[in-house]
C-alpha cells in the first residue's frame, strides 16, 4: 500500500462544495477496493479555530500549515473563494497566508490541484507561470490580467500541466477529482466511483464548460428577448435585419449592441447558439448529422462541420464519439 496524504487547504469564506467534494470522492474509491487505497484527507488551516465557509457551514481543520511541516505530502487541494460586489460582477479572493503556505507545501508534493477559482491561489503562489491553466468562466478574465505568464483556457472543465492540475467550476471538483484517482488507480475504478456518485457521464478534461446559455447575463431586456427569440428560431434563416426589426433598433444600432453586451456580433452569437443546440443533439440522440444540421439552423453537413471547426476544432462526429451520453 503506497500512502497518500492529501492535504485540503481552507480558509475562511471558502467555497463549501471546493472542500467536501474531493475528500467524498476519495472516501467512496475504498468501496471499490479490497486492498485500501493509502489516501490519508486532511483538512489544513492557518489555525485550529472553526472555518467559516461561503455557505455560513463551520468546518473544522485537521491540522495546521506549520503542523505539515517535515510529512510527505502527496496531493494538494486548493479550493477557491469569491466575492460579488454590487453589480453582480464575481471576483477571486486570494489571502496572502494561504498563498504563501501553498507555496511552501508545494515544493515536496508530488502534485498540486485547485478547484474553481482555487487557481488562482496557484497563480498567486507562481505554480502556474508558463502552464495551461483552467478556472470557472466568470473569473478567467481577471485570472488572465492578473497573471499573465499562465496560459489561461476558459473553456475545459479541467486541465493537467505536469504535476498541477487546474479544475473549472463548482461540480466539476468531482470530474477532476475522478481523473486524480484515474490518474492513481485507472479509468475503471474512477468510472465505479462516478457511478457510485450517480454522475450521468465521467467527463474527460476536454468537456468544455461553455455553454451559451451560461454566458454572463446581459444587461438589457432587449438582448435578453432577443436571445431568447434566437434560441426559439434557431432552425429558421436569421438574418441582421429580422433581428432589428425584432428590436425596433438599426441594423448597425443592433450590431453596437451586440458588441458592447456579449462581445460579438448577432451573426456569431447566433453561430455559437446553434453549435450549443446542435452539441446537446450529439451528446444525447441518434439523429444524423443531416437531420441535426437542418434543425439547429445550419442546412449542411458542411456547414455545421465548419461551425464547430471553427468553434471547437473538432468535427461533429469527432465530438459525438468523445461525448455521446448513454
Amino acid at each position: 500500500m503506497v500512502g497518500r496524504l492529501i492535504v485540503v487547504v481552507l480558509f475562511d469564506g471558502v467555497d463549501l462544495l471546493d472542500v467536501t467534494g474531493p475528500p467524498e470522492v476519495f472516501s467512496l474509491l475504498q468501496r471499490e477496493m479490497d486492498e485500501p487505497t493509502g489516501y490519508e484527507v486532511v483538512l489544513a488551516a492557518e489555525t485550529l479555530d472553526p472555518v467559516t465557509t461561503s455557505a455560513g457551514v463551520r468546518v473544522l481543520p485537521d491540522v495546521t500549515f506549520d503542523g505539515l511541516a517535515g510529512r510527505r505530502i502527496d496531493t494538494i487541494v486548493v479550493p477557491g473563494a469569491v466575492e460579488t460586489d454590487e453589480r453582480r460582477q464575481v471576483r477571486a479572493i486570494v489571502e496572502p497566508v494561504v498563498v504563501e503556505a501553498v507555496s511552501t507545501m508545494a515544493t515536496g508534493a508530488r502534485r498540486v490541484a485547485s478547484v474553481c477559482v482555487g487557481a488562482h491561489v496557484l497563480a498567486a503562489a507562481g505554480l502556474l507561470d508558463g502552464k495551461r491553466a483552467t478556472t470557472h468562466w466568470s473569473t478567467a478574465h481577471q485570472l488572465a490580467a492578473e497573471h499573465p505568464a499562465v496560459l489561461v483556457d476558459a473553456d475545459p472543465i479541467y486541465i493537467r500541466d505536469d504535476n498541477v492540475w487546474t479544475g473549472a467550476g463548482l461540480t466539476a471538483c468531482l470530474d477532476l477529482t475522478l481523473a486524480l484517482v484515474a490518474d492513481d488507480f485507472g479509468e475503471e475504478l474512477a468510472l465505479r466511483v462516478a457511478r457510485q456518485l450517480v454522475m450521468f457521464l465521467k467527463r474527460p478534461s476536454g468537456q468544455s464548460q461553455f455553454s451559451v446559455s451560461l454566458e454572463p447575463v446581459s444587461t438589457t431586456r432587449r438582448i435578453d428577448e432577443l436571445r431568447h427569440y434566437i434560441a426559439g428560431n434557431i432552425a429558421r434563416p436569421l438574418t441582421v435585419t429580422e433581428l432589428a426589426e425584432q428590436a425596433h433598433v438599426s441594423e448597425r444600432q443592433l450590431t453596437r449592441i451586440f458588441r458592447t453586451e456579449l462581445g460579438m456580433t448577432p451573426a456569431a452569437y447566433i453561430e455559437a447558439a446553434r453549435v450549443e443546440v446542435a452539441r446537446h443533439r450529439l451528446e444525447t440522440t441518434d439523429e444524423t448529422l443531416q437531420r441535426i444540421a437542418a434543425g439547429c439552423g445550419f442546412n449542411t453537413v458542411d456547414t455545421l462541420a465548419r461551425a464547430f471547426r471553427r468553434r471547437l476544432d473538432t468535427t461533429p462526429a469527432e465530438y459525438r464519439n468523445r461525448f455521446r451520453i448513454g
